[in-house]
């Protein structure tokens, strides 16, 4: 099976394109790389109308040439979809107020989710790249549900978590070498019963 990178969807333009319908039904069926013909036949449609959203896939950046065969004495072009697309979602939102950005309250929702949406962007480029290269994107993500009695807990728990970053960041804090960044967040978790309706 031929390797499929991920992409990052972060123009309003492409993102569009991506979830018309039609084109969301050609990209689902590019998990194998498959010819224009091909996609036809399988989506029961016109081959000139698959060339066309083909053709608009291809220059977004949303297909590439998987390959080419030989087939009647004609060649076919094989292409594939990307193994995931991620939407950045700096699409969605409005511009942060900049006093917001200044006081960046480590207790507002909005900065969580701001920093949450850079962190979506900043990683799916990273991994772009790191796949262009042929390389791994090293990255570290650790997750734990933890219950606090009162809201003095939680205030308490903020400040060890502070506290405990803040002395592995001087610790770790070499003057040459790769540059990470480490996030710590804690947001209500979702009930239980929500994610089985889900």
């Amino acid at each position: 099976m031929t390797a499929r990178p991920s992409a990052l969807l972060d123009d309003l333009d492409t993102a569009l394109l991506a979830m018309a319908p039609i084109r969301r039904r050609i990209l689902a069926a590019l998990v194998e790389p498959a010819s224009a013909a091909g996609l036809a036949e399988q989506l029961d449609m016109p081959r000139q109308k698959i060339g066309h959203h083909l053709r608009a896939l291809e220059t977004a950046g949303l297909v590439r040439l998987a390959g080419e065969r030989k087939k009647r004495g004609f060649t076919e072009r094989l292409f594939v979809a990307a193994g995931q697309y991620v939407l950045d979602p700096a699409l969605l939102q409005s511009p942060p107020a900049p006093d917001a950005v200044e006081a960046q309250d480590r207790h507002a929702a909005d900065h969580l989710i701001s920093t949450a949406s850079a962190m979506v962007r900043d990683v799916a480029r990273m991994r772009q790249a790191a796949e262009a290269e042929g390389a791994r994107l090293l990255t570290l993500t650790v997750e734990a549900d933890v219950s606090f009695a009162t809201p003095a807990d939680f205030d308490a728990f903020t400040e060890e978590v502070a506290e405990a970053v803040a002395a592995l960041a001087r610790k770790y804090s070499a003057a040459s070498g790769r540059r990470y960044r480490l996030t710590a967040a804690a947001h209500p978790a979702v009930a239980k019963a929500a994610l089985t309706r889900n």
